[in-house]
């Protein structure tokens, strides 16, 4: 879709919230994060079915807080996603100049080895809420190719493969599995998020903080396939108004084993290993134990 059809009346309240978040983005750090924490509180007021959401998720995955501890964790949390929508927007279209100085990264060496040994590389990640803004301090160290999943809405997915081709060298949609193998066979670093619940198709139930959870098994089939090293990527948010830390570990070894239930469990242990250093900043809004082992009833009725 060309952007001149993106311009009629259907379309206009959400290009007036863009010219909203436009000014937001270009606040000063420490005020943009004021901004988001408000935007989040009042996310947080009006998605009654979100809030649901993340109090199950929070209270099967923390049983051992307390009903005030599991309440200022929700509210921290629905702080994180709003400071994760202006994060996402400074992404997407701040200069690397004004974004470099709030830069913490740690482990390039990981990568550049990987990538020494000619195969590709698939960045391993996980939905947490600063997790674009990590991509694009990536980017400002190495070419990668991003795999995302295609907005609904036209406008949004205009602005999203746009904005992520500016920074990365490819945008690739998530079913285009034979993108993802062209770009590791060039060598290329493949980043991927694979842990959202995407039903009992190409899943198996693996261990998220001791509930079973359907988890993708891509990549571990995808580095079957191309040979490509697998290196976990995560960003998280620091606190004081210091930035953000970009950590990439160092490459998983006898990754795939062969056994997909193994590999999938290393990668939520890996996942659920991170989110415990700062767990407000994971996406606990997603209904992530949605699909259940047979016989099981929902968590979320």
């Amino acid at each position: 879709m060309n952007l001149l059809s993106l311009l009629t009346p259907r379309y206009w309240p959400l290009w007036i919230g863009i010219g909203i978040f436009w000014s937001l983005i270009h606040l000063p750090h420490r005020w943009r994060l004021v901004a988001g924490r408000k935007i989040g509180r009042i996310f947080c007021r009006l998605t009654a079915r979100r809030r649901k959401i993340a109090t199950v998720n929070l209270k099967l995955c923390f049983p051992e807080l307390t009903e005030k501890q599991l309440h200022d964790l929700l509210h921290q949390h629905f702080e994180s996603l709003g400071m994760g929508l202006l994060e996402m927007l400074s992404a997407w279209w701040q200069k690397d100049s004004l974004l470099k100085p709030l830069e913490h990264i740690e482990g390039l060496e990981h990568l550049d080895a990987a990538l020494k040994r000619g195969k590709g590389v698939i960045l391993l990640s996980a939905h947490l809420t600063s997790l674009e803004l990590g991509c694009r301090f990536l980017t400002m160290h190495t070419i990668i190719h991003a795999v995302y999943r295609q907005h609904e809405n036209p406008l949004i997915e205009y602005f999203m493969k746009k904005s992520r081709e500016g920074q990365a060298e490819k945008a690739i949609p998530r079913d285009n599995v034979r993108a993802m193998l062209r770009s590791l066979k060039n060598n290329k670093p493949v980043w991927l998020a694979t842990d959202q619940n995407f039903g009992h198709k190409n899943s198996v139930f693996a261990d998220f903080f001791g509930i079973p959870a359907a988890t993708n098994i891509a990549i571990p089939r995808l580095a079957k396939m191309s040979g490509a090293t697998i290196i976990p990527f995560f960003t998280q948010r620091l606190a004081n108004n210091q930035g953000y830390k970009v950590i990439l570990q160092p490459a998983l070894e006898n990754f795939p084993s062969g056994d997909d239930v193994e590999d999938v469990s290393l990668i939520n242990k890996l996942i659920e290993t991170q989110v415990r250093q700062a767990p407000e900043q994971y996406l606990w809004v997603h209904r992530r134990f949605k699909d259940r082992p047979h016989g099981e009833k929902s968590f979320y009725d």
